[in-house]
């Protein structure tokens, strides 16, 4: 029989902006992107993060405002539509059939945009809408969350959990732009802080010894949530995981390593142990602590190496245990053990596990010992109990 086989390449490229005060008058950065990306009378739906309007109650008004005095530039479709943000906003469907029903009824085009100002949960549904309507409308990106403008607001992911599935079900999307608008960080809760911050020390430790030098000297700032200590950190950060997607050779994550993810297969656990009382970042920071922990049984790291991570991702305000990593299932084994068969299955194919070796370099292995890892575990169940989210 013949073949045909066919092959092609579709090249994406996307801004990533940094700013104060994105919808003020007096702020051309969202006007002067979209003038020299869209046709005239482009539409534009709106939606913000139930919590980000409760902190600042004027955003949809400052929104609607700064669209409609541009009107030869943009037409906005309806008011804002407030979504659901946090974790329990990505545990069904739900939101992500409002935003989708909201397109339908105003008979949105193929060639709109969807502008999402929220955290990262929110950003989450948002950008799973605007891929599946139309089969993918143009999304902005706008994070208000440390953890959402270093990491998960300007990646190409996005999902929603289901059946207990950490992002079981999602989409590969890069968005048309993102925009991080330091302002929206001076109502965020500490929490929402630190959890960007372990981030920050995820790609850090793996990739940027430099950064974690910075991280250790800021820690305290960071700590007391001082914008002058975190912005720079936000750019580097995104800096780094921009050059991953760019670099990595697998942008769409069609391989097994994920470097990227260090730190999450017992995070992803966490987080559903916890029934997402454990947020993310939180969870990313206890998930990095574990696998430091057994990077450091295992040989890859020295104990003093070991000491220097934890002791300043816990100066900078971030948990390193839980009290749910005792927890056990009904073989009396640690349920945490079996976030990494789930994580496997994420990933597809062969487990692969991101460890540091040394500060600023990584390791892949495709192996958990069991017992090196209860080792990792004793040793921060003894060290740093009292270090909790």
């Amino acid at each position: 029989m013949d073949v045909i086989h066919q092959q092609f390449e579709v090249a994406y490229e996307y801004p990533v902006y940094f700013t104060r005060g994105l919808f003020a008058e007096s702020n051309p950065m969202l006007s002067d992107f979209l003038g020299s990306a869209c046709e005239s009378h482009c539409g534009i739906m709106v939606c913000i993060d139930r919590g980000v309007a409760r902190a600042w109650p004027h955003l949809a008004g400052s929104i609607e405002n700064y669209l409609t005095a541009r009107p030869r530039q943009f037409k906005l479709v309806a008011p804002a539509l407030l979504v659901a943000g946090g974790e329990a906003a990505k545990k069904d469907w739900c939101e992500v059939r409002r935003i989708i029903g909201l397109a339908a009824e105003r008979q949105v085009c193929r060639h709109s945009y969807l502008l999402a100002v929220g955290g990262g949960s929110m950003l989450d549904v948002a950008g799973l809408a605007a891929s599946l309507i139309h089969r993918g409308i143009r999304l902005l990106r706008v994070p208000t969350t440390v953890l959402a403008q270093c990491d998960g607001g300007v990646g190409v992911k996005n999902g929603i959990d289901h059946g207990g599935v950490k992002n079981f079900l999602g989409t590969f999307a890069p968005p048309s732009a993102v925009f991080n608008d330091f302002d929206f960080l001076a109502t965020l809760p500490a929490v929402y802080w630190h959890g960007g911050v372990a981030e920050a020390f995820k790609v850090a430790i793996i990739k940027d010894a430099g950064l974690f030098a910075t991280l250790t000297a800021e820690a305290d700032a960071l700590r007391r949530c001082e914008l002058a200590a975190v912005a720079p950190v936000i750019e580097r950060t995104a800096a780094l995981h921009l050059d991953h997607i760019r670099r990595g050779g697998d942008p769409f994550e069609f391989g097994s390593a994920r470097p990227l993810d260090f730190g999450h297969w017992s995070a992803h656990k966490l987080e559903t142990l916890s029934d997402y009382r454990i947020g993310h970042g939180l969870a990313v920071a206890v998930g990095i602590a574990i696998d430091t922990c057994y990077a450091a049984v295992r040989g890859l790291l020295s104990e003093a190496q070991r000491d220097q991570i934890l002791e300043a991702m816990r100066r900078a305000g971030l948990p390193l245990w839980s009290p749910l990593l005792r927890q056990t299932d009904g073989a009396g084994e640690p349920s945490i053990l079996a976030g990494l068969e789930e994580f496997r299955q994420h990933l597809g194919g062969r487990l692969t596990i991101t460890l540091p070796c040394g500060i600023g370099d990584r390791q892949e292995v495709h192996e958990v010992n069991r017992s090196d890892l209860l080792a990792a575990l004793d040793f921060l169940s003894h060290s740093y109990s009292d270090c909790t989210p």
